[in-house]
């Protein structure tokens, strides 16, 4: 069991980020992935890899904006308000030696829903 320092585990964390965001399929499946909520947890659960498991929010269509008619039929508004996100559990592996991601699941729902496995 090899100790993971906090600093691996960001820089882990920020590879599955750009990993999800540069996927095609992650984006029309989940959305964009706009933040990271929370850290759950990370580790080392076997020599050379690095686990982590975190939530994040994604967002999907009509980009958060409200289409609130404004009034002396000047257009609408572009109101920002939070229609479309979801918190989705990001689940990752990362080999330590090549900085790759080796598997990513993204679950819906708690866990209830589906689930959303990222091609590696």
């Amino acid at each position: 069991m090899t100790q993971i320092s906090e600093k691996e585990a960001k820089s882990g964390i920020d590879k599955v980020v750009r990993a999800l965001q540069k996927d095609g399929s992650a984006k029309k499946e989940l959305g964009r992935l706009n933040k990271v909520t929370n850290i759950l947890g990370y580790g080392s659960p076997s020599p050379g890899s690095l686990a982590v498991r975190f939530n994040a929010s994604f967002q999907k269509g009509g980009m958060g904006r409200s289409a609130v008619p404004l009034p002396f039929g000047l257009g609408q508004s572009n109101e920002s308000e939070g229609r479309g996100t979801m918190v989705g559990q990001v689940k990752a592996a990362i080999d330590m030696k090549t900085g790759k991601v080796t598997s990513c699941s993204v679950f819906r729902d708690l866990g209830y829903g589906r689930a959303f496995n990222l091609k590696v």
